[in-house]
């Protein structure tokens, strides 16, 4: 295990410093001059040419690359252009919002799917099979922003249920964090849910072809027996495959979830920062991101030995 780490962990390192890469370059791409925009528009000449020297923007991007990294590796990602606040604060700030938005809409998602896609494969070609794959079919297709526009209609406009936007902590108030959040981690979670619910029938379908759930059936044992005790276990291999894919597609919908229901976290600030040409907490957003695709994928790793143990990382 200890060796398993330590080649993921040096995995994790190179593909963060790729993709820091890719990001640090892609994001001097956008159109725009971000000294114009730190300088302000009435600024002259001689005070958008002192600003490129303030921020170093007159270096190659290279030396700009090299800089940002020695910085970084010693925990400081810079300040945003707009606020001058540290870049790093900002993100702890924002990034709790994010992370419960994408926790609740994963509960809605494994929630739902699970339960219907083993429903689903167990009473395989019945009205419950068509109505599951119906609903599935319907949860792939749907746009989230689209959804989210309709919740926002129904429940926030129309009934007065849950805010249109804003947002309450979990930890002073959680109820009112739950009329929150509840619309956005549903819209998240609604596709995603449908995805998982279809992956999870073909899966189960699959084991209780298997052997020996035929042997288990002949000795006696109850469906319900074999359903939970023999096949739900076998399944959970690919799906955990699954979920792990579903936390990174949760993480960067927030970019779109958080804009359309006006949400303060991690999100709608990296798009933010985006229009207003912010390359430092538009780098620090995906940073961020990035370090926690990548630990959530090691995490799914491990928990394949804890559901299986015939897997084994020697």
């Amino acid at each position: 295990m200890f060796d398993f780490l330590v080649q993921r962990a040096a995995i994790s390192v190179v593909t963060l410093f790729v993709i820091s890469m890719i990001v640090f370059t892609g994001v001097r791409m956008i159109p725009g001059d971000p000294a114009r925009v730190m300088a302000g528009s009435e600024a002259d000449a001689a005070g958008i040419e002192e600003v490129r020297e303030k921020y170093g923007l007159k270096d190659p991007i290279p030396f700009q690359y090299v800089r940002w990294v020695g910085l970084a590796l010693r925990g400081d990602l810079g300040q945003s252009i707009r606020t001058h606040e540290s870049v790093v604060t900002t993100v702890a700030t924002k990034l709790p919002i994010t992370i419960e938005l994408a926790f609740l809409s994963l509960l809605i998602a494994v929630g739902i799917a699970i339960p219907a896609g083993v429903l689903a494969a167990v009473r395989r070609n019945t009205v419950w099979d068509v109505l599951t794959s119906g609903a599935s079919l319907c949860g792939v297709s749907v746009p989230n922003f689209w959804l989210g526009i309709m919740l926002i209609l129904f429940f926030s406009v129309r009934l007065g249920w849950l805010p249109v936007a804003g947002y309450a902590s979990v930890f002073q108030d959680p109820v009112a964090a739950l009329r929150h959040m509840l619309l956005p981690a549903v819209s998240l979670g609604f596709s995603q849910s449908a995805l998982i619910a279809r992956i999870a029938r073909s899966c189960m379908i699959e084991v209780l072809r298997q052997d020996y759930i035929r042997t288990a059936r002949a000795k006696g044992q109850g469906e319900r027996i074999v359903v939970y005790k023999h096949a739900l276990r076998n399944m959970m291999v690919p799906l955990l495959t699954i979920i792990g894919i579903f936390i990174a597609i949760a993480l960067t919908g927030t970019v779109l979830t958080e804009t359309v229901f006006t949400r303060p976290g991690l999100g709608k600030m990296l798009v933010d920062a985006i229009g207003a040409r912010d390359y430092p907490l538009a780098q620090g957003a995906i940073t961020v991101f990035t370090m926690i695709i990548i630990f959530v994928n090691l995490v799914v790793d491990m928990l394949y030995a804890v559901v299986d143990p015939r897997i084994t990382y020697r």
